[in-house]
């Protein structure tokens, strides 16, 4: 297997653009999380969180992105592409990347309640998986960590 190169000169910008999209779910009253599916280095699929919008539990950020890209791809695997997500992925989400054959997972802040990849797991290091996907979190995790701080503050201050 030969080895895969990785370009991480757009992950900031990549992120940034997650970030805008989170933006966009909080203004709606969503959990402010936001996924850009590359490929190429071209977005092939975006999203944020909808499960109250759309009544649908399983529409996550990564979801949503993975769901746009698949369809735009005409095709249920998307190898050789990278997910941006503003979140440390769940395990819902995980298993969805894995199966889509996603190659790299970028994230910002860590989850630690539910996060499958690093806080709670290290779900993608285990043996049992048919695809390995290379993963890596902290990417303007301050900036993706106080978008939702601020969510959460602004939520309770309703209360």
């Amino acid at each position: 297997m030969r080895p895969q190169i990785i370009d991480r000169s757009r992950d900031q910008e990549f992120m940034q653009l997650a970030l805008e999209l989170a933006a966009q779910g909080a203004a709606m009253g969503e959990v402010p999380v936001g996924a850009v599916l590359v490929q190429h280095g071209q977005v092939i699929g975006q999203g944020f969180n909808r499960p109250i919008t759309d009544s649908d539990p399983s529409a996550h950020a990564e979801m949503v992105a993975i769901r746009a890209a698949a369809q735009a791809a005409s095709n249920y695997r998307l190898p050789g592409s990278t997910l941006y997500v503003t979140l440390e992925p769940c395990s819902m989400c995980a298993g969805l990347i894995v199966h889509s054959r996603i190659a790299r997972v970028v994230y910002g802040a860590l989850e630690p309640k539910a996060g499958i990849v690093q806080s709670q797991g290290q779900f993608f290091t285990q043996g049992f998986l048919n695809h390995r996907v290379m993963f890596e979190g902290g990417v303007l995790a301050e900036a993706c960590g106080q978008i939702l701080s601020d969510f959460f503050k602004a939520r309770r201050a309703k209360c």
